[in-house]
């Protein structure tokens, strides 16, 4: 039975801006799709904030189907992490069709701390770079006819280090 994978890493910035979103075998192509998930997820963000004094972790914040779920993380900085887990994993072939989500593999939400944790140290270090400005990427100070590109994070290290998380993470790991 193949295990779940992650299938979409987003980085949300403070005005609700997606800053980088990273996709995974086999939705690489599934740009549109993946946005809307992670645009819905963002009202429980904002719910989940009015209701409680949250804590980073916010859990499983959304389940589409019984083939993927969302998962968030809130810095204190107020950027977003969601990460969308394929709990099928990679592999689909007509037996697994049948008995999807009967008793498919599950993930812990402790299982994605790590997830997280790598990813605000990779946002960290982006931050120390002296030559990225976060406050380039914020929507309100552009022009309406900016290019999407520059409100994206393309830095190098961080994509590569966004990519390596992502196609590392198995359930169960304590460190990437």
């Amino acid at each position: 039975m193949p295990e779940p994978r992650i299938a979409c890493i987003g980085v949300i910035g403070k005005a609700d801006n997606p800053l980088h979103i990273s996709l995974f075998p086999p939705y690489g192509n599934h740009n549109i799709d993946f946005s809307f998930i992670l645009n819905s997820c963002l009202d429980i963000f904002e719910i989940r904030q009015k209701q409680t004094s949250i804590d980073q972790d916010l859990g499983l914040l959304y389940a589409m189907d019984e083939r993927l779920a969302a998962y968030g993380w809130l810095t204190t900085t107020g950027v977003k992490f969601l990460v969308i887990i394929d709990l099928l994993g990679q592999s689909r072939n007509s037996e697994m069709e049948g008995t999807k989500g009967i008793n498919g593999p599950t993930v812990k939400e402790s299982d994605l701390k790590p997830v997280f944790r790598c990813l605000q140290t990779a946002y960290i270090r982006l931050l120390q770079n002296p030559f990225y400005l976060p406050d380039a990427h914020n929507p309100i100070s552009k022009s309406a006819f900016a290019a999407p590109d520059v409100l994206q994070i393309t830095d190098k290290k961080f994509v590569a280090e966004v990519k390596r998380i992502g196609e590392s993470w198995v359930p169960g790991v304590s460190s990437l």
